[in-house]
């Protein structure tokens, strides 16, 4: 049996499977039951592996063995897998996430703090900076920037990536928010994202930019930190995104500074909401 290999590089990336797994379910979904011997034949999967990976299969809730003998294996249909798979990864992202909360109190996490604490004393502030790729991981940062910042919080985005922003940061604007930080948010307002900045406007002070035609993305926190994106969202893809962020409070806050006197010319959004009612 031939399967493509750009066919079998898709199923390894959605299933999260390996060349092997891939190769073998293809060819049990062909044939709907059948033996290891035979799926290594069809396969092409050395018969040492094929058992392994049957097994690996089977506890992943691709297939199903048979009793008797010789021992057999049946295909589930591919809409079964999907549900089998998507329930195996919410339990086990809830057992992960368990794990780690249960960390918060662990020694270990002490420890590592201890490594940290100890270990950030011989940085030079100019070390104190990484770009970051990729726009989940430019988002994770972001994250805890927002969660570690004491005063202020200022972004600048685009009409995009406002409602991006919504999905990927709200809890972390909400728990700055209770703490007094004080939010700001420009960003060009648009019909497609009116509705988001209204929800935003719930703990964080949102400015239209339409007018001055203003196109960029940066963030600066405590007038000490700042992330800025080096590309435009329209063009790139997520995985190929970049930003830069720097540990600088000169240059943060001569940023900050300059955005004070830019920020007075920008217009609230509650004069600028009405014209998409």
């Amino acid at each position: 049996m031939i399967i493509k290999e750009e066919f079998l590089s898709r199923l390894r990336k959605i299933f999260d499977l390996n060349l092997y797994e891939a190769k073998v379910w293809t060819a049990l979904l062909s044939r709907g039951v059948s033996t290891a011997g035979e799926l290594s034949n069809i396969s092409d999967v050395p018969r040492s592996r094929t058992y392994d990976i049957l097994e690996s299969l089977e506890k992943k809730g691709f297939i199903i063995m048979k009793i008797g003998k010789p021992i057999k294996f049946v295909a589930l249909k591919p809409e079964e897998v999907v549900e089998r798979v998507k329930r195996n990864l919410v339990l086990i992202a809830q057992e992960k996430s368990k794990r780690l909360e249960k960390l918060r109190d662990d020694e270990v996490l002490h420890e590592l703090n201890s490594l940290f604490n100890n270990g950030i004393k011989f940085v030079e502030p100019s070390d104190l900076s990484g770009s970051l790729r990729g726009r989940q991981n430019m988002y994770n940062h972001l994250d805890m920037l927002i969660r570690s910042a004491e005063k202020t919080v200022t972004i600048v985005t685009t009409a995009e990536g406002l409602n991006r922003k919504m999905e990927a940061l709200l809890p972390a604007f909400e728990k700055a928010r209770k703490r007094g930080v004080a939010i700001r948010i420009a960003v060009p307002v648009i019909a497609e994202n009116v509705k988001i900045a209204k929800e935003m406007a719930r703990f964080a002070e949102v400015k239209d930019v339409s007018h001055m035609g203003i196109n960029g993305r940066f963030a600066i926190i405590d007038s000490e930190e700042l992330m800025f994106m080096l590309l435009d969202d329209k063009t790139v893809h997520p995985n190929y995104d970049v930003a830069v962020w720097l540990s600088s409070e000169y240059f943060a806050l001569a940023l900050e500074q300059m955005f004070e006197v830019a920020w007075k010319e920008f217009v609230p959004l509650s004069k600028v909401a009405g014209k998409f009612r």
